[in-house]
């Protein structure tokens, strides 16, 4: 009885799973009731060891995902603060390495939205003529989020550290992997008002 338990629980645990075991289950759906009587034939001494093993291997694949969630949000991590010490070198071009060179690159700011990777490189440099301008940036990540194995976004904030002022605000930057590395797609930058 408690071995009948033990396989129903998890036939129905592994069944139920989306992501990792969805795409497994769509290829063998047609197979699930014949695999399903396969496995009611067998004694219940097997039928726990393959379930075991399967949910083991489901077990250990959790770290391995965890894992490359790490290692992607790490590279975007440094990306983003090379993009803060290339900005307070007074370097826009290199700042703007970390966006998309494409014309499917969208900034949203006060102005509105921009459209284009040179459109926005311009735009950056007409507000930000010079190093006092562009005063010392220093951004603090607030969350970063894994929609797919290709887009990540990040939250977080932003301030300028100037001679008479210390602009700041908010951002939301998507991030798309082209050609194997990281580039902002969309970016959403507002600025606090003061009131």
């Amino acid at each position: 009885m408690r071995a009948m338990f033990w396989k129903e629980a998890c036939w129905r645990w592994f069944t139920s799973q989306g992501g990792l075991f969805r795409s497994v289950i769509t290829t063998f759906r047609f197979k699930q009731s014949s695999a399903y009587q396969i496995l009611n034939q067998m004694s219940n001494f097997v039928q726990i060891k393959i379930l075991l093993i399967i949910c083991l291997a489901a077990a250990y694949s959790i770290p391995t995902l965890a894992q490359k969630d790490s290692k992607n949000f790490d590279q975007i991590k440094m990306i983003l603060f090379q993009q803060e010490q290339d900005w307070n070198d007074g370097d826009i071009d290199a700042f703007m390495k970390a966006y998309w060179n494409s014309e499917e690159l969208q900034f949203g700011g006060a102005n509105g939205i921009t459209n284009g990777w040179q459109h926005t490189l311009d735009n950056y440099k007409r507000g930000y003529p010079d190093k006092a301008t562009m005063g010392k940036l220093t951004f603090q990540i607030k969350d970063m989020t894994r929609h797919s194995r290709k887009v990540v976004s990040l939250t977080g904030s932003w301030e300028l550290e100037r001679e008479n002022d210390r602009p700041g605000g908010h951002f939301l930057l998507i991030w798309r992997k082209v050609k194997g590395e990281w580039k902002i797609a969309v970016d959403h930058t507002s600025q606090k008002i003061d009131l």
